[in-house]
């Protein structure tokens, strides 16, 4: 038996008066009706009508059930009104996960332009640098950078992609000197982000196309990206981060691109987010949104 459509039938009879009534107001058969309410009986186990061959009439536990009926049909038809108006438009709170740089570098440049877009959304952002299962921690979109994605469930929309750049301060290299090559680097105070794959070893493409691994060592290294780069900002030594985090610094001085012609892989922009039938229309304007931003070269 579905509960809610015997509910509804039983509503329809008591306001029509009649099974006949209620079944043309409902588009159905007397008798589809009256099996509904029949059902209805037996579930809870207690008459709710008197049938007379010229009325019905209420029994005391008819009363009663029509009373939290009509309540709990209320409530089931808002709920479902107020989900439909969700899915009409950008509505709601939007939980977003990101990397905590990409966090404080980026989002804050073209968060208050989306939210002033779409007055109706809510952002709760979450910057952080470990691993986040977005369906467990109920997050409804996730900013990923990285050089590839794990398989997942979960469905990817590459955005942009960011540059490796290995850097150093005006200051470190006046003390330490320049390294024409990346096997210079092993002599070299090298700053690591230990969340990266490799911490002790890069892999460079040369300019002939052939690809060279240098080990490489430091004395920092940190789970965040920020911490790396205030260090090579300092003058501690030299750090290889995504072009994302430093091109401002390179544009104005405080740091110096080191072997350009020397390319390491670069790092993948996305925006991922559980796999849905129906994609809310908030997810669906924060990632085009995203994407309309990240269509122009940000980091050049």
């Amino acid at each position: 038996m579905d509960l809610l459509a015997a509910m509804r039938a039983f509503k329809q009879v008591v306001a029509c008066g009649s099974f006949s009534a209620a079944a043309d107001a409902m588009d159905l058969s007397h008798t589809a009706v009256s099996r509904q309410i029949s059902a209805l009986e037996r579930h809870l186990g207690a008459q709710l009508l008197n049938r007379t061959t010229r009325r019905l009439a209420l029994t005391e536990a008819g009363h009663h059930y029509h009373r939290h009926c009509l309540d709990i049909l209320d409530r089931v038809d808002e709920a479902e009104r107020a989900a439909a108006s969700l899915q009409a438009r950008p509505a709601g709170m939007l939980r977003v996960n990101a990397p905590m740089a990409f966090a404080n570098l980026e989002m804050g440049r073209w968060l208050p332009d989306f939210l002033s877009r779409y007055p109706d959304i809510k952002v709760d952002l979450v910057g952080n640098d470990r691993f986040v299962d977005l369906i467990a921690e109920e997050f409804d979109v996730g900013l990923r950078i990285s050089r590839g994605l794990p398989d997942s469930s979960l469905v990817a929309k590459r955005l942009s992609a960011s540059d490796m750049a290995v850097v150093a301060s005006p200051d470190y290299l006046r003390r330490r000197g320049a390294p024409a090559a990346p096997e210079e680097l092993a002599v070299h105070n090298v700053l690591t982000y230990s969340l990266a794959l490799q911490t002790s070893e890069l892999v460079f493409a040369a300019p002939d196309g052939q690809w060279r691994r240098v080990a490489v060592s430091g004395n920092l290294q940190a789970n965040t990206g920020m911490v790396v780069c205030d260090a090579a900002r300092a003058g501690l030594g030299i750090a290889v981060s995504a072009t994302f985090v430093v091109h401002q610094d390179l544009r104005e001085g405080r740091l110096v691109r080191l072997l350009p012609e020397y390319r390491l892989p670069a790092r993948e922009l996305y925006a991922v987010y559980p796999q849905n039938r129906h994609l809310s229309p908030k997810v669906r304007a924060f990632v085009d949104f995203a994407a309309d931003y990240y269509a122009m070269p940000r980091w050049d």
